[in-house]
C-alpha cells in the first residue's frame, strides 16, 4: 500500500492525536489513523444504540475525516492500480458512513468496521522499514 507521510501526519494531527505522531514512521502513522477510525466506529455504534444523535453525528464525522486522510495520503506514483482501488474503497466506506449517519444504520457501520479491520490487518503484516534501518537512516524517513 502506498501513502504520503506528510498527508498522513496532517490528517492524524487534525483529529487531535498529536502525542504519538511526533516520532512515528509513515507506516506507524497509517496504523494510528486506522486504529483511531476503528475506535471511533465502535463509539459511534454505541451512540446509535443509545440514541445519542448529536454525539453519533460528530463521531461519524471524525471517522469520515480519518478515512479522507487515508485517501489523500495515497501515493498514486508508487502503485497506481492499488492506490486507485484503495481510493475507491475509501470513497465507498465514506458513503456507507453517511448512510449510517442519516439512517442510524448499525449494519453500515459494521460493514465499514469489517472492511477497515481487513485493511489494517494487511497493513500490520507489512514490516515497518524503520525497524530495519540504523539510527542514522531513520532520520530520512
Amino acid at each position: 500500500m502506498t501513502y504520503s507521510a506528510g498527508m498522513a501526519s496532517r490528517a492524524y494531527n487534525s483529529i487531535g492525536a498529536q502525542t504519538q505522531v511526533a516520532g512515528a514512521s509513515p507506516h506507524r502513522l497509517i496504523q494510528l489513523l486506522m486504529e483511531g477510525a476503528l475506535d471511533r466506529l465502535a463509539t459511534a455504534k454505541g451512540q446509535i444504540q443509545r440514541s445519542e444523535t448529536v454525539n453519533k453525528a460528530s463521531t461519524i464525522g471524525k471517522v469520515i475525516s480519518i478515512i479522507d486522510g487515508l485517501r489523500v495520503s495515497l501515493d498514486h506514483d508508487v502503485d497506481t492500480e492499488m492506490s486507485e482501488n484503495l481510493e475507491n474503497l475509501y470513497d465507498y466506506m465514506n458513503r456507507r458512513l453517511l448512510i449510517s449517519n442519516i439512517n442510524n444504520d448499525v449494519l453500515a457501520l459494521d460493514e465499514v468496521t469489517s472492511l477497515l479491520k481487513e485493511l489494517k490487518e494487511a497493513w500490520d503484516a507489512i514490516p515497518d522499514a524503520t525497524h530495519f534501518m540504523g539510527e542514522s537512516d531513520t532520520a530520512a524517513v
